[in-house]
């Protein structure tokens, strides 16, 4: 018997220095933007594919259509009634400051209430910050958070990025009404879009961005995306992320979020849809007193699989960061939790805890969950868990003795599982939101 290695092949998409000009001068971007581009379009043709390195070492995307996949998308016809009245819906309060809603990479819908108007507060797509915002971009984009030598997809990212959403919250002000950020796409090829979220010193904001994609056939699509949030000294942030992407959408991309001295950062993620996700979920804590909670839903079915990187940086002492992942997979799903909690030397007194819980569904179904510590402080409280477990028999049968069809018995016991992690989250619409997404996987 011959042992042939496996190649990669083709899973490259052709991009070329040609695109990135093409793309700048059509847009008339300024010299400082026009060479970010081409700086992080360098990176991205000096770094190969990702393969074997120890993040992307369980992650195959060798099945990808790249010649789909890999097309920009651009709009055509479209409009903001394409996107789902869900998605539209606010989840966090009766009324919102705010909403910026794109299909297909096109701004369809902004608004901005005249209270945070007057504060001082920018809520814009990417394209008008370039023009009437040039000199907060070119200070925080892609220069603090996320950075284009983050790894290939993130250079990319750095490289071809279409449109996206810039909220900026000056200092000392508070904007207490919730803002909300819509991505939707209706066709194949490649979405390259960015959250950039910047509060100031002793600021306040609460952001809600959502993810999703209409069905578009057998057509392989990509959103290759970065979220940067930056969270200045003594101030507050509260931001929820919740993705809903069709079946043959894949997602890679880099998120993290820069909380400095006494500030906090509460964020949620919910990861439902997609063929794969590759997502690396990062937080640093570079102030002292700096405190990070991160809550992660994902539930995946039919031959899908998440692969969710995250990582708690303690930069600074004092700090602390709470990380609780909560994942259910059923049918032939995967899924895969990386985890990691980092601290520089003489960071003393920080306090770490990361977990993932994983609840399998069927025999079919893989999880996997990977905790980690890297610590260079001897004064530290550092923890990390990875639970396993399935459906009790007994207690699906106790359920249905009463009554309850087996379905509405998993379900209940499902939603058992999660109240933990739901309870987690201080805005019930979200909370509601993610019951909706349980029901569906179970029940349909």
């Amino acid at each position: 018997m011959v042992v042939q290695k496996r190649t990669r092949g083709e899973a490259v998409p052709q991009y070329t220095r040609a695109d990135v000009e093409t793309l700048s001068a059509l847009r008339q971007e300024p010299q400082w933007l026009r060479d970010a581009r081409l700086a992080a379009w360098e990176i991205y043709e000096s770094l190969p594919m990702p393969s074997m390195e120890e993040e992307w070492r369980r992650t195959d995307y060798r099945h990808i259509r790249w010649q789909e996949a890999a097309l920009l998308s651009t709009p055509n016809g479209a409009m903001a009634e394409h996107i789902p009245a869900k998605m539209l819906t606010p989840l966090m309060g009766d009324t919102e400051g705010g909403t910026l809603a794109f299909v297909d990479g096109k701004l369809v819908q902004h608004r901005l209430a005249d209270a945070l108007k007057v504060q001082g507060v920018i809520f814009t797509d990417l394209e008008t910050a370039v023009r009437e915002h040039s000199d907060l971009l070119q200070k925080y984009f892609m220069t603090q958070a996320v950075k284009p030598s983050d790894g290939k997809f993130a250079a990319l990212h750095g490289a071809l990025w279409q449109y996206g959403a810039f909220v900026y919250v000056p200092r000392n002000k508070a904007a207490e009404l919730p803002l909300h950020v819509v991505i939707y796409n209706t066709h194949s090829g490649a979405s390259l879009g960015h959250v950039l979220v910047v509060v100031e010193e002793n600021a306040q904001a609460t952001v809600q961005v959502d993810y999703a994609s209409a069905p578009h056939g057998d057509a392989h699509a990509t959103y290759i995306g970065a979220t940067e949030l930056i969270v200045g000294d003594a101030a507050n942030l509260r931001y929820v992320a919740l993705q809903e992407w069709n079946r043959t959408t894949y997602e890679f991309s880099h998120q993290r979020a820069i909380v400095g001295r006494d500030a906090s950062c509460d964020w949620v993620l919910g990861t439902m849809g997609s063929r794969l996700t590759k997502a690396f979920i990062e937080v640093d804590a570079v102030g002292k007193g700096a405190n990070a909670r991160v809550s992660g839903f994902f539930f995946a079915d039919k031959g899908q699989f998440f692969d969710l990187d995250t990582q708690q940086n303690h930069n600074a002492p004092l700090t602390v960061t709470d990380l609780l992942f909560k994942g259910a997979a059923k049918d032939n799903a995967r899924t895969l939790w990386q985890g990691m909690i980092k601290s520089l030397p003489k960071m003393q007194k920080i306090d770490g805890y990361q977990a993932c819980r994983n609840l399998l569904l069927s025999d079919n179904a893989r999880m996997d969950s990977i905790p980690g510590l890297e610590i260079e402080a001897d004064d530290v409280a550092c923890s990390h868990a990875a639970t396993f477990g399935t459906l009790e028999e007994q207690l699906i049968f106790y359920l249905m003795s009463r009554g309850i069809t087996r379905p509405e018995a998993e379900l209940m016991v499902i939603d058992g599982f999660f109240d933990e992690l739901l309870q987690r989250i201080p805005f019930e619409g979200v909370r509601e939101r993610l019951q909706e997404a349980i029901e569906a996987k179970i029940i349909g």
